[in-house]
C-alpha cells in the first residue's frame, strides 16, 4: 500500500496537483480493483444492519421529522424514503436526508476507531440514494460502498480530528464523494473538484457531540450526504472547488488541524488492490457509543460477581483517552449524570451505561433509556458512584498500528465499602471481529428480525433479506427494492407537515 506525505503549503507555495491529498484520493476511488468476496458479503451485512436500526427508528421524532422533509420533494425516478413505500419517490438527495437519519438516530450502527473515529455505516443511506436515482446496478452499489469505507477508514488511520474539535463527519465527506464518483465513473478532474467542494463544506465542530447533546447527533451524516451530492453535481457540470483544499495557505491542515507545520503519512491501497477497509470496522451489539460496547460486556460479568449492589462503594473504569473524554468523566460534562438529559447524551455515558447494564443484565435500544430506568435509585446510586479514568496501558495498547489489533476495552474496579476490590477487564467488546462471538450474517439476520417485527410484516422482512443478499446480481431496473416498507399504521409524518419551510 502507496504511503505519501501531506502537509500545509508555505505562503505562494502551490503543490502539484498530482501530489494533493484529493486528487490522490480521486485517483484511488476510480481505479480498477478486483472483486473481493469478503469485502462483499461484508458490505451486505451492513446494509442489513443500517437499515435494521433506521426502521427500528422510523417513529422517532428526529426521523419522522427527516421523513416529512424529505417527501415534501417528491421526484419522478428518484429515490426510496424508508418506511414508505417503495413507488413513494423523492430527490435523492433528500432520500439521503430521511434514511441517514434513520441510520444514525439510535447510535446502533457500525464503528472505527484509530487515530480518529468515525461510523463509516453512515455512508450507506446517500449511496443508495443516489444508486436508486441515477440507475446504478447492485454491484455497482457494493463496489461504491467498499470505497467509502476504504477513504473514511484511510482517513481516520492518518488524521486526528478530535484534538481539534472537529467532528468525524468531516471524513465522511471525502468518502461519501468518493463512493458517488466511482459509481458515476467520473473522471479524475471531475472527482478532484468535487472532493476539494465536500471537504470545504463539511468541517463541523464536535459541540454536536458535547454537553446536551440533541437531535443533531442524527442529522448529520444526512446533512453530509445532501453537501457532497451536491460538491458532485456541481462538479459534473463543469465548476471547480477551493484549492488545494487540504495543504492550501488557508486549507483544512493550517486552519483546522496541526497548523502550519501540520503534516500527515496517507496510506492508500494501490490501483489493482482490493479496497478491505470494511473489514477492519466493528458492528454494535448495544444502542450506544462504541467506547460503550465492552463496557456493557464487563457490567454483565460483574452481576455475577456481586451479592449485594449496597455493599459497592466505587467503579472505577480504566480505559484509552478516547473513552474518558468521550463517553467518561474526563468530558467534565456535569450532563453525563443528570437523568433529565437527553437520550442522545446518555447513549455517550459509560457511566450511565455500566450501571443500567449491571442492574438489567440486558440492553434494550429503547427500554434502557426511559425515564423509568434512569431514575431508578438503585441505577442514580450506581451511576453516581462511576467514573473513568486515561490509562496509559490502555493508550497503548489502542495505538497498536493494525486496526484490529487496537484494544478497545476497559479495566473495571469495583471498590466495596469494607475495602476490597473486585477487578475484571475485557480486550475488545464481545462482537468485535477479535472478541468472544463477533457477528455473523445469521447475527444481523437475527437483529434486523428482532427489531423490525413490529414495524414491516414477516412478507416485508423477507422479501428485503432476499433482496440485499441478492445485491451483487442485482439490474439498476430493480435496485429501488432495496427497501423496507412499515405497516402504514406504524408510521406518523408520512407528508410534508405545516412546521417548517418545506
Amino acid at each position: 500500500m502507496p504511503t505519501f506525505t501531506v502537509r500545509a503549503c508555505k505562503p505562494g507555495e502551490t503543490p502539484a496537483k498530482e501530489d494533493q491529498l484529493a486528487w490522490k484520493l480521486a485517483e484511488m476511488a476510480l481505479a480498477d480493483w478486483p472483486d473481493d468476496h469478503d469485502t462483499a458479503e461484508m458490505v451486505i451485512n451492513r446494509i442489513i444492519d443500517s437499515y435494521t436500526v433506521a426502521v427500528a427508528a422510523l417513529d422517532r421524532s428526529p426521523v419522522a421529522t427527516a421523513r416529512a422533509m424529505a417527501v415534501a420533494h417528491p421526484r419522478e425516478g428518484g429515490a426510496t424514503v424508508l418506511g414508505l413505500p417503495k413507488d413513494q419517490l423523492v430527490a435523492c438527495e433528500w432520500a439521503a436526508w430521511a434514511n441517514s437519519c434513520g441510520i444514525r438516530e439510535l447510535d446502533f450502527n457500525d464503528a472505527f476507531m484509530a487515530t480518529e473515529s468515525s461510523h463509516p455505516s453512515d455512508n450507506i443511506g446517500t449511496l443508495i440514494a443516489v444508486a436508486q436515482q441515477m440507475g446504478c446496478s447492485g454491484n455497482d452499489l457494493i463496489r461504491a460502498i467498499a470505497i467509502a469505507y476504504q477513504v473514511q477508514c484511510d482517513m481516520c488511520m492518518a488524521m486526528a480530528l478530535n484534538p481539534h474539535g472537529i467532528d468525524h463527519t468531516a471524513y465522511l465527506g471525502p468518502a461519501i464523494t468518493c463512493g458517488i464518483g466511482s459509481m458515476l465513473k467520473l473522471d479524475t478532474e471531475t472527482m478532484y473538484q468535487a472532493l476539494q467542494h465536500a471537504a470545504h463544506v463539511t468541517h463541523t465542530t464536535r459541540q454536536g457531540r458535547k454537553g446536551t447533546m440533541s437531535s443533531w447527533k442524527a442529522f448529520a451524516p444526512g446533512h453530509v450526504g445532501k453537501l457532497c451530492i451536491d460538491a458532485i453535481d456541481r462538479a459534473m457540470r463543469g465548476e471547480g472547488g477551493p484549492s488545494p483544499v487540504y495543504e492550501g495557505d488557508y486549507g483544512i491542515i493550517r486552519m483546522f488541524l496541526d497548523g502550519p507545520d501540520g503534516e500527515y503519512t496517507v496510506t492508500l491501497p494501490d490501483p489493482g488492490e482490493a479496497r478491505t477497509a470494511i473489514l477492519n470496522t466493528y458492528p454494535k451489539e448495544y444502542s450506544v457509543g462504541y467506547h460503550g460496547q465492552p463496557i456493557i460486556d464487563l457490567a454483565f460479568k460483574f452481576r455475577d460477581k456481586i451479592d449485594n449492589p449496597q455493599d459497592i462503594e466505587s467503579v472505577d473504569i480504566f480505559s484509552k483517552r478516547s473513552t474518558h473524554l468521550v463517553m467518561g468523566s474526563g468530558s467534565n460534562d456535569p450532563q453525563k449524570y443528570d437523568p433529565n438529559t437527553t437520550r442522545e447524551t446518555l447513549d455517550h455515558c459509560a457511566m450511565y451505561a455500566f450501571a443500567v447494564a449491571f442492574f438489567d443484565g440486558t440492553w434494550h435500544h429503547e427500554k434502557s433509556y426511559t425515564m423509568e430506568t434512569r431514575t431508578r435509585p438503585e441505577v442514580l446510586d450506581l451511576w453516581r458512584k462511576t467514573k473513568t479514568h486515561e490509562s496509559e496501558e490502555w493508550n497503548e495498547r489502542y495505538n497498536r498500528p493494525i486496526p484490529l489489533e487496537k484494544d478497545q476495552g476497559s479495566r473495571v474496579e469495583i471498590t466495596f465499602k469494607n475495602g476490597e476490590k473486585v477487578i475484571d477487564e475485557l480486550a475488545v467488546a464481545d462482537s468485535h471481529p477479535r472478541g468472544a462471538r463477533p457477528l455473523q450474517r445469521a447475527d444481523y439476520i437475527k437483529k434486523f428480525n428482532t427489531l423490525v417485527e413490529n414495524i414491516a410484516s414477516d412478507g416485508e422482512q423477507k422479501r428485503f433479506l432476499g433482496v440485499v443478499e441478492g445485491l451483487a446480481g442485482l439490474a439498476a431496473k430493480d435496485l429501488r427494492d432495496l427497501t423496507v416498507t412499515a405497516d402504514a399504521t406504524k408510521l406518523s409524518n408520512t407528508k410534508a407537515d405545516k412546521r417548517g419551510i418545506y
